[in-house]
């Protein structure tokens, strides 16, 4: 069981994103029944509250509160930095949790904030890897591709509950957000 939670918690990222997956999934089996657009609306917020939400309010507790931890499983040495990319995560977190109900324009801007974030950390873990040899987990492991793909998800999930990928025919029935 501890290699389990400790696997679940070196790859966060990925857990928090199976997790709102599940959540979706638990929230539309014990939901009142609805319209088409109840499916894509339970996948896009949870998406926010478990990818961006807990996501990021982890990543704000690892580098504030456990830096020098954090460091070492990225491959850094420990700065004052780190608690400057704990407070960034923060916001993004706070974002995530207004954005769980919020509407269209919150919910984009609570996406395209942390994957810029997230693309420009991918980009650092690649410069990481190719100059300085670092290849530790928190650099390139899971932690790498989710900081490319989970962005990606939360783009298609908002196109999906927003109408960008329903056939033209059924958008006009969809409720606006």
């Amino acid at each position: 069981m501890e290699t389990v939670i400790r696997l679940a918690l070196e790859n966060f990222t990925l857990t928090v994103l199976i997790l709102g997956f599940a959540a979706a999934f638990v929230a539309l089996a014990l939901g009142r029944r609805g319209g088409p657009e109840r499916v894509p609306e339970a996948f896009l917020a949870y998406y926010l509250l478990f990818s961006i939400f807990v996501s990021f309010f982890y990543n704000f507790v690892m580098h504030v509160f456990f830096g020098a931890m954090t460091a070492r499983f990225i491959g850094w040495e420990d700065s004052p930095f780190q608690a400057e990319v704990g407070f960034a995560s923060l916001g993004f977190a706070v974002v995530g949790l207004l954005a769980f109900r919020g509407s269209a324009g919150m919910r984009l801007a609570a996406i395209l904030g942390p994957a810029f974030f997230l693309w420009g950390a991918a980009g650092g873990h690649v410069y990481q890897m190719v100059t300085a040899g670092n290849f530790a987990p928190g650099n390139a492991g899971v932690i790498f591709y989710t900081d490319i793909f989970t962005p990606l998800i939360g783009l298609g999930l908002y196109a999906w509950r927003h109408g960008a990928l329903r056939p033209a025919a059924s958008r006009g029935r969809a409720v606006a957000a």
